[in-house]
């Protein structure tokens, strides 16, 4: 895998494209999500070295301005991501439920990233703005103490830049709320 994710959120589908494009041309950087999101948004995702990533993303945001809606770059980012971005992601017991609400998607996979590395839970899910009014969200699990942390950590990421909705943690959900996640 490679040592860094970047991603540029923007507000417009063809500003979006030529974005994308640009970024590839600029540094040496591999798609990993190159697609609209709701509501019309766009969102390009890379990975490569830090370096590269940096420089795609430098390249992404400038020629984005004003649409640009949100953007990161993530050296080292958790493992536990991309399996938990593609909705592959297994946890085979479910305990305390974790929830982070972000109005970006952006700022939603940096909260799953910083709410992993910061206790031991297990990714659930990165929710990235389809048929959610172009919001995001993160659930993740684990024992209660971990998964209020991870929850904290995650969201004060999300809070930082003024776009958390909501954080929540559910010592025993029910299993009927749960079905979604199995």
């Amino acid at each position: 895998m490679a040592a860094a994710i970047g991603l540029v959120e923007l507000s417009s589908i063809a500003k979006g494209i030529e974005v994308a494009d640009a970024m590839v041309k600029r540094a040496l950087v591999e798609v990993v999500v190159n697609r609209t999101i709701c509501p019309g948004k766009y969102m390009v995702l890379v990975n490569g070295d830090v370096d590269d990533v940096n420089a795609s993303i430098e390249t992404g945001v400038e020629l984005g301005g004003h649409q640009v809606v949100d953007h990161f770059v993530i050296p080292n980012v958790h493992r536990s991501v991309f399996p938990a971005l593609s909705g592959i992601s297994h946890t085979p017991e479910l305990r305390a439920l974790g929830i982070i609400e972000s109005f970006s998607v952006a700022s939603a996979i940096e909260a799953a990233d910083a709410a992993v590395k910061a206790a031991a839970v297990d990714l659930l899910e990165i929710h990235i703005a389809m048929a959610i009014g172009g919001k995001a969200y993160v659930t993740l699990t684990g024992d209660v103490a971990a998964v209020q942390s991870a929850v904290d950590a995650g969201a004060a990421v999300v809070k930082r830049r003024g776009l958390l909705v909501e954080k929540i943690v559910i010592p025993s959900p029910r299993k009927e709320i749960l079905a979604q996640f199995f």
